[in-house]
């Protein structure tokens, strides 16, 4: 076992080692997530308000009440938890409850808030609607101060002002979205839906790219002098398979951990969103293997890498969403563990899906790890007797 760790960590150094993957695997893949979250990444389809401050006033009781009936999503939190969630374009407007303007509102005085609206591309629409909302909840404040001011109590103003309402019909609007795709992706981060993508892409493709290590290990001896040690063939292909697992899991990890803190990226369960991406790396790990065990030359297997790497990739739904598809590229699609890893991702992104419902994708991605695998096993110990 231990030898099997030492050809895995060798194989991690010599990756490492080539200043160029430090690049493409650690710097690149971060940029590109910013890029396509600030130009392209949406919120969800329901506009999201969050309110900070006046914790249990009346104030924040009743514009919570009025925004939530209006058909938006309200959410409550700190006042610099709340600015966070605005920078990073996970709510569209956020309202800040003073105490002062709790106070004037109890008193029936008007009340001054702080709103800010976010740079989503829908944050204007919602910022309209608090501000119908705001107003909705002053109107019904200055009656209720109107009547209590004529000498009726507040009780029964409160109960004359409930049934004034219920007895006018108020004018409706019904809007209907036969889009559902629109729909598919409702909830998700201004990140979240790019990380994901550039997450499967950058670890596969590194993966694979990476395979130009075996040719150079198969070229320069080193598996062969590993050999003349008391080491047996089959824990030199394990230690090479492991050396390729090793690169695809810290990359992914790596992506993972830095979108959570600088892009606030929600990859729902951690468990299992490491889950997958171990099942994913499996995946990428033994490609690599049988790449690097079939060809000789190592710039031949870099540019295969990249280019197969990169049309799996947008089959598979890295570059464009696969609810984008047609039904016969749907179908396609699914002949790559890229969109088996997507499906599993917004499974547990989207849905707060358990081990349970993300268990088919898993599996589908487990039996491709095992076959790749065992090809490349065999495909290595044959190449071992070939001339380079």
């Amino acid at each position: 076992m231990n030898s099997i760790l030492a050809i895995g960590g060798v194989e991690i150094r010599r990756f490492l080692r080539d200043r160029s993957n430090v690049f493409f695997v650690f710097i690149f893949p971060l940029l590109l997530i910013l890029l396509l979250g600030s130009q392209f990444g949406a919120g969800s389809g329901q506009a999201h308000v969050s309110l900070a401050g006046g914790t249990g006033s009346e104030l924040a009781k009743q514009l919570t009440g009025k925004l939530a009936a209006d058909g938006l999503k309200v959410s409550s939190g700190r006042p610099e938890s709340v600015r966070a969630e605005l920078s990073r374009g996970r709510t569209d407007v956020g309202v800040f409850i003073s105490d002062a303007a709790a106070t004037a509102f109890d008193a029936g005085l008007p009340a001054d808030l702080e709103v800010v609206m976010s740079s989503q591309s829908g944050a204007q629409a919602a910022l309209q609607w608090v501000r119908a909302s705001v107003q909705a909840v002053a109107t019904e404040q200055r009656q209720q101060t109107v009547l209590e001011n004529a000498g009726i109590d507040p009780a029964q103003a409160a109960e004359a002002l409930k049934q004034a309402s219920a007895s006018v019909q108020p004018p409706r609007l019904e809007i209907v979205d036969t889009d559902n795709v629109s729909q598919v992706f409702t909830g998700l981060g201004k990140f979240d839906l790019g990380a994901a993508q550039q997450l499967l892409l950058f670890v596969f493709l590194s993966s694979l790219t990476g395979s130009t290590t075996l040719i150079q290990a198969r070229r320069l001896g080193v598996i062969a002098r590993v050999l003349a040690a008391p080491v047996t063939s089959w824990r030199v292909i394990a230690g090479q398979a492991l050396g390729r697992f090793g690169i695809a899991v810290v990359q992914g990890g790596y992506i993972m951990l830095g979108t959570a803190l600088l892009f606030g990226v929600d990859w729902g369960n951690p468990l299992l969103a490491g889950l997958i991406l171990a099942v994913f790396s499996a995946v990428a790990a033994a490609a690599a293997m049988v790449i690097g065990s079939v060809l000789d030359n190592d710039s031949a297997a870099s540019g295969i890498g990249v280019g197969l790497g990169l049309v799996l990739a947008g089959l598979g739904g890295s570059m464009v969403p696969p609810e984008f598809f047609s039904e016969s590229l749907q179908t396609v699609s699914r002949a790559t563990p890229h969109r088996w890893a997507y499906d599993a991702f917004a499974e547990i992104q989207r849905h707060d899906g358990g081990l349970t419902e993300i268990l088919p994708q898993l599996g589908v991605l487990a039996a491709m790890a095992t076959g790749l695998l065992v090809l490349g096993a065999l495909l290595l110990r044959r190449s071992l007797s070939r001339a380079l």
